[in-house]
């Protein structure tokens, strides 16, 4: 079941995008929804902050009373939410912001289902991508492992390490070559120097000298590997 808020201070707009989502899911007999609505952006702050609630989709007004909804992202952001974002607004103004706390789409009111319904079916191809998993021998055994829970893999010696988004670590015994074969049919993965596979999904930031991952691991870039692991990140998130 997918978790989906609605937040926007005026109650028209809420109702007519439930609506619309409503009828999204009757069409989609695969997909399962439960849609919360939020009439003030505190209040699905408050919810995600006292970790009750974590949604997979925000569909959210921008231009609210208390609070801007680029803001409001981006504290979502800082609380470890990866939802998919998608702003509803009477401007363009905002549009730059937008892709800087990774939103998916920027929408200009009055939102159709003309409009919104592919956007919903990027989001779930996407949501469903990253629901994909790999086997690895890891210990003796063979496990599955979900391809969005690996953050980097790090060459220990002949032994690569692979971090996880739960904090544990699995070793496995092959190449870091073998291993990129495997995981470079995702293409949120790639090589930095010949030491580490990154997945892109969990970068926080990065510059010239360092990349820092979403578990707050700071990865040195080897010298000439910034520009095009900056191009990758960028075309990742445009393509996405």
């Amino acid at each position: 079941m997918y978790q989906i808020a609605l937040c926007d201070d005026e109650k028209e707009e809420l109702n007519k995008t439930e609506q619309m989502l409503k009828e999204y899911e009757r069409r989609h007999s695969e997909l399962e929804f439960m849609v919360e609505t939020f009439e003030k952006a505190d209040k699905l702050l408050e919810r995600v902050r006292d970790k009750e609630y974590m949604p997979d989709i925000v569909l959210m007004d921008i231009y609210m009373p208390e609070k801007m909804g680029i803001d409001v992202a981006k504290e979502l952001r800082k609380m470890g939410n990866k939802g998919q974002i998608v702003f509803l607004t009477v401007s363009r103004e905002h549009a730059l912001e937008a892709f800087g706390v990774e939103a998916t789409q920027y929408l200009i009111k009055p939102v159709t289902e003309h409009a919104l319904f592919p956007v919903l079916d990027r989001i779930f191809e996407k949501v469903q991508e990253r629901r994909k998993y790999i086997l690895l021998r890891i210990e003796k055994r063979i496990q599955r492992v979900a391809v969005n829970d690996i953050l980097y893999c790090e060459a220990q010696g002949k032994t690569q390490c692979l971090y996880m988004a739960d904090s544990s670590k699995c070793m496995l015994r092959m190449t870091m070559a073998d291993l990129y074969e495997i995981l470079s049919h995702y293409q949120e993965f790639v090589r930095v120097g010949v030491a580490y596979i990154v997945n892109l999904e969990h970068i926080e930031s990065l510059n010239a000298k360092n990349i820092e991952m979403d578990n707050k691991k700071k990865i040195h870039l080897p010298r000439g590997s910034y520009q095009p692991l900056r191009e990758k990140y960028f075309q990742h998130y445009c393509e996405g």
